[in-house]
């Protein structure tokens, strides 16, 4: 009898896409960068999932079956996207903390309302680039009129920055003219 059990495998032809990931039963498993746009095997247990590139085999993941859709080994990535792999969603909260409380807000509902965290964060770096040069206060009343009206893009939080009122230039009351041709409230009663 053999040492181990018998483990149905399925196999499958898939390509390598643009973001060096495969594809099996709707999650993404990561293989070197170098084999993207590649046609490879790939073989799927109960428990793990390989992948064979002219019968090589050049990656290991465990099967995934909730969670997250992607499964992505670090050594697979280009040097360039290792350094974004570093960024976390706590780094961009403490980064909007280091501002103000109403910008660590708004980086909060930035990266909440994405079905990925991930996915904020390029809205989240342009936005803070955006306000690395501004007056302080004017980029918390900027970020305290986004999150009210759930302004969640860089797009309209750059128009808010620029069109927003500056403390210093808030409208003051005008005195009103007085004019024998004006006739005032009580004129109306």
């Amino acid at each position: 009898m053999p040492e181990t059990d018998y483990q149905f495998a399925e196999w499958r032809l898939a390509r390598v896409s643009l973001d060096y990931h495969v594809e099996f039963d709707g999650f993404f498993y990561s293989v070197p960068h170098a084999l993207i746009r590649e046609q490879v095997d790939i073989r799927a247990t109960s428990r793990t999932v390989k992948v064979f590139p002219r019968s090589q085999r050049v990656a290991t993941h465990q099967r995934r079956y909730g969670g997250r859709r992607h499964g992505t080994d670090p050594e697979h990535m280009p040097s360039s996207h290792r350094r974004y792999a570093e960024w976390t969603p706590e780094r961009f909260r403490r980064w909007g903390r280091s501002i103000g409380p109403n910008t660590e807000g708004l980086i909060i509902a930035i990266l909440t309302h994405r079905p990925h965290p991930e996915q904020g964060f390029r809205t989240c770096l342009d936005i803070l680039h955006l306000f690395k040069g501004a007056d302080q206060r004017r980029v918390e009343a900027a970020s305290t009129r986004a999150l009210a009206i759930g302004a969640f893009t860089y797009k309209s939080i750059a128009s808010l920055l620029a069109n927003l009122l500056s403390p210093k230039s808030a409208v003051t009351e005008e005195v009103v003219i007085d004019h024998h041709n004006l006739r005032g409230p009580g004129y109306f009663h």
